[in-house]
């Protein structure tokens, strides 16, 4: 085969955003995602003479072939595995976390190897292909774009940058750490632009929906949102504190990063090493006539007590904590330092949630009906669906679904934390007042085949209601 037809077709496929598959004298091979063009066509018939076969692919798995290194698909060849090559490689990396919805992206050196991971719907999927890639040159390219120190490899460093992927600009915060083979990175897509948190949109069954209004309605008092990192706690927040938002109000945050900018409200994000920290801003906050508070998180007694005194002073707080349950929150607030009394009167709320996967309603199917339950927590059998995957998810799952356990402090509860009860009192108050667990919640959303039975033990636990 003539060097100068290869060039040609490959020019051509550049061009038109096509992988080369296989090209031999006798056939050549593409995978595009939209239909070729006649013009395309007419091209590479008068460019090569062998037969010609397209396959249309989806955006996604197109991103995927170009990330491997087998892939016939030509790359820039000049130091292909070095410098020359890292803005593409990372230009294609960012592209592919976007289209496959990542919201990190690890870059982890190994002893003979490259390891390069998405975590999608918040789970760590490989990305093939990545292994021989030079990741001392993707380290560097990502410092410049971030403008940190690219000689510095001995401490962490972090930073942010924007750029332009697909005709629209996307964020992404760097960290850096090193490791015993070299420096790791991790990428974190940023929420760049303003955006509407409509409280419809959190999947909220209506009737927990309800009681979350009620309690954003009174004109003071504590809101705890519960659950580990990752749990979608600060859309929930950010979700109660957009339904807020009037003209009339005086909404101020203190977060640790901003993650959504909300207009009319006024965020103020931590500095600790400028001596900024969250009990400074709180105590400022309190000075500048605010109406509603949101605290990205209580951290310690004294973060506490000042979001506790505001919540009995005529003040609306909405702040997380990083418990399991509902029930188990009022103990830690008792082990951080606040007193019965003075948590009873300002807490109105505390919701507790999960994210678990959502299957992909593409390729979903029914599994075997599973029936051993205690009838206390679900009578009868609930139907289990799997997913075996396909060219939508790859996973068989796309997206998630946020569980959600509501605990409204009613008159007994509000008494019995106020006699300082025990984990076991409260636990029975909630349970007699019809406590809906995240377990149960999740065991609707199975039965429905919106998750499965297995994704619901791996983020709950085995449940027992």
């Amino acid at each position: 085969m003539a060097h100068s037809t290869r060039k040609a077709v490959e020019a051509l496929c550049l061009r038109h955003q096509a992988v080369i598959l296989d090209f031999t004298p006798r056939q050549l091979r593409l995978a595009m995602a939209n239909t070729p063009e006649d013009g395309l066509m007419e091209a590479l018939r008068f460019a090569t003479q062998g037969a010609i076969e397209v396959e249309c692919w989806p955006q996604a798995q197109l991103e995927q072939f170009r990330q491997q290194p087998s892939a016939v698909d030509p790359q820039p060849s000049p130091g292909a595995g070095g410098s020359d090559a890292a803005p593409e490689k990372i230009q294609h990396l960012l592209q592919l976390a976007v289209q496959l919805r990542a919201s990190d992206i690890h870059i982890e050196p190994q002893s003979t190897s490259l390891r390069v991971r998405l975590r999608i719907d918040g789970v760590l999927q490989n990305v093939p292909g990545s292994e021989k890639d030079n990741a001392a040159a993707l380290l560097a390219r990502l410092k410049i774009l971030a403008n940190l120190d690219i000689t510095e490899r001995r401490i962490p460093q972090d930073g942010q940058f924007t750029v332009e992927l697909g005709g629209k600009m996307a964020s992404f915060r760097l960290a850096t750490l090193p490791t015993h083979y070299g420096e790791k990175a991790v990428l974190r897509l940023l929420q760049s632009e303003p955006q509407a948190v409509a409280l419809e949109t959190l999947g909220m069954p209506p009737a927990a929906l309800k009681i979350y209004r009620q309690a954003l309605a009174r004109p003071q008092g504590l809101i705890l949102v519960t659950g580990p990192t990752g749990s979608g706690k600060t859309l929930t927040l950010y979700s109660g504190l957009s339904s807020l938002n009037s003209p009339h109000r005086n909404l101020c945050s203190v977060e640790d990063p901003i993650e959504i900018p909300l207009p009319g409200v006024n965020q103020t994000q931590i500095h600790p090493k400028a001596g900024l920290d969250f009990n400074l801003v709180l105590r400022a906050l309190l000075r500048q006539d605010p109406d509603v508070i949101m605290l990205g998180e209580i951290r310690d007694r004294e973060t506490a007590e000042t979001a506790v005194k505001a919540a009995q002073t005529g003040h609306l707080v909405l702040s997380t904590l990083h418990t399991n349950s509902t029930t188990e929150t009022l103990t830690r607030m008792g082990q951080i330092g606040i007193p019965g009394y003075l948590l009873a009167s300002a807490l109105k709320l505390i919701i507790a949630q999960r994210l678990v996967r959502r299957l992909c309603p593409w390729c979903r199917q029914q599994s075997e009906a599973v029936a051993h339950f205690p009838p206390a927590i679900w009578p009868g059998t609930v139907q289990n669906w799997q997913a075996p995957g396909c060219e939508r998810c790859y996973s068989g799952f796309y997206g998630r679904l946020a569980l959600f356990e509501m605990l409204p402090i009613t008159a007994p509860l509000q008494n019995a934390i106020a006699a300082n009860g025990s984990a076991e009192q409260l636990a029975e108050i909630a349970r007699q007042q019809g406590r809906n667990s995240l377990f149960v919640e999740g065991l609707h959303c199975v039965n429905r085949g919106d998750t499965t039975l297995e994704e619901l033990n791996r983020i709950t636990g085995s449940g027992d209601g």
